[in-house]
């Protein structure tokens, strides 16, 4: 960690980390990704999750595209629709967690940002 900046109270980094895992319901990678740059160097706790919640939602949006490409055969559209209840449920299961002062890591994500 950088020592260039000062380290987060214990309240700020659970709710950072929070805010940055419920807000990737609404806008995706772009939440946990802002999140991440922002407090990866002040904060051990938020850039594990952060880090978690950024490569869960980048699996997302690669099963989105097979989603999407399967929605010629039908089964893309049940796809798309278990992608979406997935993501609702794993971003609650964060933000409760992390909200609590818990790491949360993300059941199924591809770890692209190690």
């Amino acid at each position: 960690m950088s020592t260039s900046q000062p380290q987060l109270p214990e309240s700020e980094e659970r709710n950072m980390t929070a805010l940055g895992n419920i807000l990737g319901i609404v806008i995706g990678f772009v939440s946990p990704l802002i999140f991440w740059l922002m407090y990866k160097d002040r904060s051990a706790f938020a850039d594990r999750n952060l880090k978690s919640a950024l490569n869960f939602h980048l699996t997302m949006i690669i099963a989105y595209i097979v989603g999407f490409i399967l929605t010629f055969v039908f089964i893309g559209i049940l796809i798309i629709i278990a992608i979406g209840v997935l993501t609702l449920i794993f971003s609650i299961l964060a933000f409760v967690k992390t909200k609590d002062g818990i790491d949360y890591k993300y059941p199924i994500a591809i770890p692209f940002i190690r």
